[in-house]
């Protein structure tokens, strides 16, 4: 596992260190009634960091106590199998597309005590269908009985539906903003997207900020 790329594990007495576990402090008190079993990480766009936001706060979940089953659910440009320098196959289309049950779901260990990565396996052709699956319902529930926290890291919300898609199945969406690089209508775009799917916005994290990492409300 390259360390360098996750700051929670390279500087964690750092100013983003501390940001990220502020953000799991964040999202556990806007769930009291009802912790968060699941939840998608994404972003406006490309290129808004949203995969590094996803690890960072998969580890400080692990780091607090908690089981925690990171998912590269991106199906477009993957990324996840190479912090953790993990075999990209067979991962979630591996299982999606295998009739051996959960027998197919292959996890994979990291060096972070209660932290395991579902890789995104294969690329196919149509992702959206794929997380759209009916299938994916039974994924959600093998993964949901081995942790306390699924994280799903996917692809932005403007680019593709795969996030509102996902979103829709899920506890709710935290939004990965880029600070001085993600364009307001583009974040405009994505809400107006995912409330037409009736996805549960947990709100947004600015990244590269001064302060280092923000949850909002919107």
């Amino acid at each position: 596992m390259d360390k360098t790329n996750v700051v929670t594990l390279a500087a964690p007495r750092s100013p983003a260190a501390e940001a990220y576990r502020a953000l799991r402090m964040n999202l556990a008190f806007t769930s009291l009634d009802k912790p968060l079993e699941t939840l998608v990480v994404s972003s406006p766009s490309a290129d808004d960091a949203k995969s590094q936001a996803a690890v960072n706060l998969a580890v400080v979940m692990a780091q607090a106590g908690q089981r925690v089953i990171l998912v590269d659910a991106d199906l477009r440009r993957p990324s996840l199998h190479t912090f953790f320098d993990a075999p990209q196959e067979p991962g979630l289309t591996g299982y999606m597309v295998s009739h051996d049950g959960e027998e197919a779901l292959a996890l994979v260990e990291t060096d972070v005590p209660g932290l395991q990565v579902l890789p995104s396996g294969a690329l196919p052709p149509n992702p959206a269908d794929i997380l759209g699956a009916q299938k994916m319902e039974q994924l959600l529930m093998h993964l949901k009985a081995r942790a306390d926290v699924v994280v799903f890291d996917a692809p932005p919300v403007t680019v593709a539906v795969d996030a509102s898609v996902l979103g829709a199945r899920t506890d709710g969406l935290l939004l990965v903003v880029r600070s001085g690089h993600t364009r307001r209508d583009r974040i405009a775009q994505a809400k107006e997207l995912l409330e037409r799917f009736r996805v549960r916005l947990l709100g947004a994290v600015f990244t590269d900020s001064s302060e280092g990492g923000l949850l909002t409300g919107y």
